[in-house]
């Protein structure tokens, strides 16, 4: 432990401690615009400065650590100067026009500023100009762009890509992808995990609410909307409501506002993913010597593109099921158009996910079998909902609770936890213990696969079968985890993997705040949900028993194959198949 001095108050820390966590410690707030804690603490925006009694020059917080018998000044006059300088200096280079970006009020350079109380600013604007297809799910803005550098360690430290890098030297230092690559040669994984890391509006995911306003507009469509498990964590958090007010029946009622006719829950197609998924992985364990092992989960995009550029080798190791949007997109355009006795060739599918991966999918070609153009025709994240309902003006104290549309509203417990990491496999290890066992295990027979540690695995009995599964949440982890099957340092039967850390729950289309992470209270929300649910299996949904009964016959027939798994090999990796 060292003692310290910050603005007259006596703190004890444990050595390597920075000054900005000390500060925080004794509730002392130092501003600050590049920092994220274990992963950028470089400096760079040099909006954290502190004085060190003793020091001449002015140090970065962030990246000083205490020392025995320091004293530490973090608002003098001389501070105050000098980051409303570097402020200015960032905002001279940045585009301010603040009302028509998609990050005004939720801005940390645009708070900073606005705490310093910077009206005008002296120095001349030399924003870059910016050169991107705006037709891509992920869109950077480089006239935005304050060189924080956020973007560029997420992607290497978390995500293990590094798509983006520095480039240029002196004033011309910019951000941009790897060896000046197009960002469609890049291998990215479209997680987005940059968009919610960066401090201002420099990344972002491509806008689609117009498209839907022009279906709503258009007689001849009937909008379906699916709403994605891990959606209903997090719709509230930027349109005012407190979590405990943000149901999904408020959640219905905002849509129904909006103009939507169905409004369906996509837990229904989870637990559809659940009944082919582990269907499949019983079928390759009865003829282990006939695949490659393990089996990996399939349902996120993110990690299908991660796999498909990485490790092409290992695209045989992933389940053939679709996810559940392009799982609901299918049925949405068949045996639901059925259902509701309306044309299948006027259905507008629309998904709203916590997902920028999801953009790309539903463009795939070998994901769109209803015969009925695309599956989905659109996605919208979460914050484009947020965004779509605050433009309509819809106030939170006006919605009620107004229930999913039936039956295809209903799902399970197991299709809930989807959301977040672990989930999947949970799901997927209860059903597979009742269809190997003819019976139910314990509801949380499983729950050992919960957490959010990286990599984690596990070994289960399964009626005689010993299983060992792993989860991997993040890209790096999955990496790792895949590193040490292809050394033989690792065996298993089974791997969930979702590109995002913390699962669905974190992705790149969820509201964000800065410096919080918000996947592992999002996750104890879904494992809530879960346990309050009345349908703990997915076998046990009425709509997918009803499904299979009337149309699909059984897991792995026939029609189920063609209309609910895919070609993973086939998949294309253009990020602009169709919009």
């Amino acid at each position: 432990m060292v003692k310290l001095v910050i603005n007259g108050q006596k703190v004890s820390v444990p050595e390597g401690t920075s000054i900005m966590d000390a500060a925080k410690k004794v509730g002392i707030h130092i501003p600050h615009l590049c920092f994220l804690k274990q992963i950028n603490a470089i400096g760079a925006c040099r909006v954290c400065l502190v004085e060190v009694e003793g020091m001449d020059k002015l140090v970065p917080a962030c990246e000083t650590d205490c020392r025995e018998g320091m004293k530490v000044i973090t608002n003098s006059p001389r501070l105050r100067r000098t980051r409303r300088i570097n402020v200015e200096m960032i905002l001279s280079d940045h585009a301010t026009d603040c009302a028509a970006c998609v990050r005004s009020g939720n801005c940390s350079l645009q708070t900073i500023a606005n705490d310093m109380g910077i009206i005008m600013n002296p120095y001349e604007n030399t924003a870059e100009k910016d050169r991107w297809d705006t037709e891509l799910p992920i869109i950077r803005e480089a006239s935005k762009c304050i060189k924080c550098m956020r973007c560029i360690q997420i992607c290497e430290k978390v995500q293990s890509l590094g798509v983006w890098d520095l480039q240029g030297t002196g004033h011309r230092t910019t951000v941009g992808v790897v060896d000046n690559l197009n960002i469609q040669d890049a291998d990215c994984a479209l997680c987005g995990q940059c968009i919610t890391h960066c401090p201002v509006g420099a990344l972002r995911s491509r806008d689609d609410r117009d498209i839907l306003n022009d279906a709503i507009d258009d007689p001849e469509k009937i909008i379906i909307a699916q709403v994605a498990p891990a959606v209903r964590t997090a719709w509230g958090e930027q349109i005012g409501l407190r979590d405990e007010e943000s149901t999904m029946g408020k959640l219905v009622c905002a849509l129904k506002k909006i103009g939507i006719d169905y409004v369906f829950d996509t837990n229904y197609s989870a637990d559809l993913t659940i009944m082919e998924e582990g269907s499949e992985f019983l079928e390759r364990l009865a003829h282990k010597e006939d695949y490659a092992w393990p089996m990996f989960t399939s349902c996120c995009p993110g990690w299908v593109r991660f796999v498909k550029t990485q490790y092409p080798d290992m695209v045989k190791n992933l389940s053939t099921a679709k996810s559940p949007q392009q799982m609901f997109g299918a049925m949405s355009k068949t045996y639901i158009a059925q259902k509701l006795g309306i044309d299948p060739n006027k259905v507008f599918s629309v998904s709203i996910m916590p997902c920028v991966a999801k953009k790309y999918e539903r463009g795939v070609p070998q994901v769109n079998d209803s015969g009925k153009g695309s599956d989905v025709d659109l996605v919208l994240t979460t914050r484009e909902l947020d965004s779509f309902i605050r433009s309509d003006s819809i106030r939170p104290e006006d919605l009620t609770d107004e229930p999913f549309d039936s039956i295809f509203g209903e799902g399970s417990g197991a299709a809930v936890i989807f959301g977040t990491t672990g989930g999947v496999m949970e799901a997927a290890l209860r059903s597979a213990y009742y269809l190997v066992a003819g019976e139910n295990p314990e509801p949380d027979a499983f729950k050992n696969v919960r957490g959010m540690k990286g990599w984690r695995e596990q070994t289960f009995n399964l009626k005689g079968n010993k299983l060992k599964v792993a989860i991997a949440t993040g890209l790096s982890n999955a990496r790792d985890l895949i590193e040490a099957i292809r050394a033989g340092e690792v065996e298993y039967d089974f791997v969930e993997v979702m590109a995002c850390p913390g699962g669905c729950v974190g992705g790149g289309g969820q509201p964000f705040r800065d410096g919080y992470e918000m996947a592992e209270k999002r996750g104890e929300m879904l494992y809530d949900l879960d346990k309050a649910n009345r349908i703990r299996f997915s076998h046990e949904n009425s709509a997918v028993q009803l499904t299979y009964e009337e149309y699909l016959e059984k897991p792995l027939s026939k029609i189920s194959h063609h209309m609910l798994h895919t070609d993973l090999e086939e998949w294309d990796l253009s990020m602009l198949l169709e919009n």
